[in-house]
C-alpha cells in the first residue's frame, strides 16, 4: 500500500468512532470480522461511514489493483411467464396474459449468434418459471447455443431454475447439474438469493427456494467445477443485520468451495412492484446505503471473494461510479438488451457500448479492462490511444425485440 493511501487510512481512522476504528484496523490486518463487528460497520454514520469507505477502497486496491473490469455480454430472458409470485417482481405474467411471451430455442440461438457477431463473449440467460415447462428445456437451450456458437460462454439459470428443472425431470440435483455442465453451461448467476434468511424470504416470496436449498445448489455447482456469482438484494424489508448475516454466509461458502467469482449487491427497484405498492417495503435504498453496502461487502469479504460488481442497471451511472470508489471493481456487462429491472421502475438497462464504459472508468482515474466471465483479463486499456487503436466505434444499439411487451423482472443480476 502506498504512503499516500496509508496516510489517508490513518486520517480516516482517526476521525471515526473507537469501535469502528478497531473493526477497520482488524480488517486492514487481514482478520475475518465477526457478525458483531460487521453489524457495527453496517450501521456506521458520518465520519465512521467515511472511514469504512476509505478502508474498503484501500482493500480493493490491495486486492485487485486499479483496473475496473467489464464484460461484453447480452442478457436473454426467454420467458416472462411465471407462477412463483414474488412480491418484488414487476416481470412475471400469467400464461394467458396479453403481454406474456416465450422465446423458442431457435430465437434464443439467434440472439446469442447476433451477440457473438457484435463482440460479446457471454450470454446471460434467465427467465420465469412456467407451469408447463419441460425440465429438459434448459438443457436444450444450452445444447443449441453451443452447437451454433461453440466459443460463447453461457452464464445461465438461477438456482431456482436448476431446482425446478431437476424436479421436473426427476433427476438428482448433482446429476442434473453435471448434465448441464456437459451440455455447455459455463457458470451460474447467483440470483434467487435476495436475502438469505428464511424469515425475510417469507415476506418477499413464500414460494421461493428456502435458504438451505439455495446453498445446496450453489455448493453442489462449485463442487462440480461450475463457478457462480453471488448476489444480495437490499433496500426493501431487510435490516442491516440481515446484510451482515447474508454476506457472512456467502463468505463461509467461499471458504469451503472457492466457487464464487464475484459478489453483486442489488439495490431494490421499488416503483412498480406489488411489495412497495401495498406498503410492504421502503422505497429502495438511499445514497448512503448504496455506499455502505458496497463498502461493507468489500471489508467483510476481504480475503474471500475478490471481485465486487456494481449493477449499473439498478444504480444508474453516477451512483455506480461512487460505489466503484467505495470498494467495487467491476462495472458488470454491456447487456445489449436488459430484461431485468425496468418493469420495476429502473431507468437504465438496455445497452452500454464498451467505449462508454471505458470513458466513465477513466473519469474517476481508473484503468478500463475487458474481462471474461470468470475474470480473466482479455484487454487492458491503459490509455485512450490504445483503446482507439484496438477497436472501431461501436455500431448502433441492437433493436429490442417487442420491447414494449417484454417487461423485465426486478430480481436481476448478471
Amino acid at each position: 500500500m502506498s504512503t499516500a493511501a496509508q496516510l489517508g487510512i490513518s486520517a480516516a481512522l482517526a476521525a471515526c468512532s473507537p469501535d469502528v476504528r478497531e473493526c477497520l484496523a482488524a480488517a486492514c490486518e487481514g482478520a475475518h470480522l465477526s457478525f458483531e463487528q460487521g453489524l457495527r460497520l453496517a450501521t456506521a454514520e458520518g465520519p465512521s461511514l467515511e472511514a469504512l469507505i476509505t478502508v474498503a477502497d484501500a482493500l480493493r486496491r490491495e486486492t485487485v489493483g486499479d483496473a475496473i473490469t467489464y464484460v461484453v455480454n447480452r442478457n436473454i430472458n426467454f420467458t416472462n411467464v411465471c407462477f412463483v409470485g414474488c412480491s418484488f417482481c414487476g416481470f412475471a405474467r400469467g400464461a394467458g396474459a396479453p403481454d406474456a411471451y416465450s422465446l423458442s430455442a431457435e430465437e434464443v440461438v439467434r440472439k446469442a449468434r447476433e451477440a457473438w457477431e457484435r463482440g460479446a463473449t457471454e450470454v446471460c440467460i434467465q427467465g420465469g418459471l412456467p407451469r408447463d415447462l419441460d425440465g429438459f428445456f434448459y438443457r436444450d437451450i444450452l445444447r443449441a447455443i453451443k452447437l451454433a456458437v461453440p466459443a460463447m460462454h453461457v452464464h445461465a439459470f438461477s438456482p431456482m431454475e436448476f431446482s425446478y428443472g431437476a424436479d421436473k425431470t426427476g433427476m438428482p440435483l448433482r446429476d442434473y447439474l453435471r448434465m448441464m455442465k456437459d451440455e455447455g453451461l459455463g457458470s451460474i448467476p447467483g440470483t434467487a438469493a435476495e436475502i438469505l434468511d428464511d424469515r425475510v424470504r417469507q415476506q418477499l416470496s413464500p414460494n421461493k427456494l428456502p435458504v438451505a436449498r439455495w446453498v445446496e445448489i450453489i455448493t453442489a455447482a462449485h463442487e462440480l467445477g461450475i463457478p457462480t456469482t453471488s448476489t444480495m438484494m437490499y433496500g426493501h424489508v431487510e435490516e442491516p443485520a440481515d446484510w451482515v448475516r447474508h454476506i457472512l454466509l456467502l463468505r463461509s461458502i467461499q471458504k469451503r468451495t472457492g466457487g464464487f467469482t464475484e459478489f453483486v449487491p442489488l439495490g431494490f427497484i421499488h416503483e412498480k412492484t406489488r411489495l412497495y405498492k401495498h406498503g410492504g417495503a421502503r422505497a429502495g435504498a438511499q445514497r448512503e446505503d448504496h455506499l455502505r453496502v458496497h463498502a461493507l461487502s468489500r471489508v467483510l469479504l476481504h480475503g474471500a471473494i475478490r471481485n465486487l460488481q456494481v449493477s449499473w442497471v439498478k444504480l444508474g451511472f453516477a451512483m455506480s461510479l461512487e460505489c466503484l470508489k467505495s470498494g467495487a471493481n467491476d462495472f458488470s456487462g454491456t447487456l445489449m438488451e436488459e430484461s431485468i429491472s425496468k418493469a420495476a421502475g429502473a431507468n437504465f438497462g438496455e445497452f452500454v457500448p464498451p467505449e462508454e464504459f471505458r470513458r466513465m472508468i477513466r473519469s474517476i482515474g481508473r484503468i478500463p479492462a475487458e474481462r471474461s466471465t470468470t475474470y480473466k483479463i482479455r484487454r487492458l486499456f491503459e490509455s485512450p490511444e490504445a483503446s482507439d487503436a484496438l477497436e472501431s466505434p461501436a455500431p448502433a444499439s441492437l433493436p429490442l425485440m417487442q420491447e414494449k411487451s417484454h417487461q423485465p423482472y426486478a430480481e436481476g443480476a448478471y
